[in-house]
């Protein structure tokens, strides 16, 4: 029989590969985002890239995600509701843990990487425990959100780096997958309205990113958010929903 003590694996392993993906900005601490040479058409102040202060979101994200995940591993280490979500969680974040050292080097294999991010991240969102609200819920919403938004994103720039679509097609394709994605999930049941808060962070980085430069970009993007606080009011406002 197993001691009711001691955690799962899988707790273990989502506390791990959290350390792992927290540590791994020390492998490349100079990293500061694609490179305008790492593309055969160099992308200088590309028009999709929010502004560099909307980055900052990944600290509260890091320090987020291990918090709950040591919440876990103590204080409920064989909760059949926590063990749900944690092979997906554990899978998002392992491949995170790898994503910085691979951007450094190569920028379609880390947009890869960050799609299978998000494919993982919201499918542990759909799974996390409805009692543990702010140590699983909530940080897994703000990490998935910012995946929602990040993940279009470096496709847009990749697409628009290698030729594919003009910089400002690929800014604009983008924006449209943000929204789509992001609307279709905050209307799910299961989503907490904090998923889609760094979406509209991140499209007002790209606002102030595109400010009297690019007008096309910032009506899109002004529009875009506009969206996204319309769902979010709808997801409010739904019976159980919390601030």
């Amino acid at each position: 029989m197993s001691d009711p003590r001691r955690p799962t694996l899988m707790a273990v392993l989502s506390a791990a590969v959290t350390l792992a993906f927290v540590s791994s900005p020390l492998l490349v601490p100079d990293f500061g985002g694609f490179r305008p040479e790492q593309f055969p058409v160099p992308q200088i102040d590309p028009p999709v890239q929010p502004a560099g202060y909307a980055f900052a979101i990944w600290g509260l994200i890091y320090l987020w995600l291990l918090v709950g995940s040591v919440y876990g591993l103590l204080a409920r280490r064989r909760a059949p509701d926590w063990e749900a979500m944690r092979p997906a969680y554990a899978l998002s974040v392992g491949v995170g843990a790898a994503w910085l050292p691979v951007a450094n080097v190569s920028a379609p294999a880390a947009v890869v990487l960050i799609w299978i991010m998000l494919g993982f991240a919201l499918a542990a969102l759909r799974r996390t425990p409805v009692l543990d609200r702010w140590t699983a819920r909530a940080p897994i919403s703000v990490y998935a959100g910012w995946l929602t938004a990040a993940s279009p994103v470096a496709l847009g720039l990749v697409l628009s780096g290698y030729g594919v679509v003009s910089a400002q097609a690929g800014a604009i394709l983008a924006l449209v997958v943000v929204l789509a994605l992001g609307v279709w999930v905050l209307r799910r049941r299961t989503t907490d309205w904090l998923y889609g808060a760094p979406i509209v962070w991140a499209l007002i980085g790209i606002v102030v990113s595109n400010w009297g430069q690019n007008g096309l970009i910032v009506a899109a993007s002004i529009a875009a958010i506009v969206v996204m606080l319309v769902a979010l009011f709808f997801k409010l406002s739904e019976p159980g929903a919390r601030l």
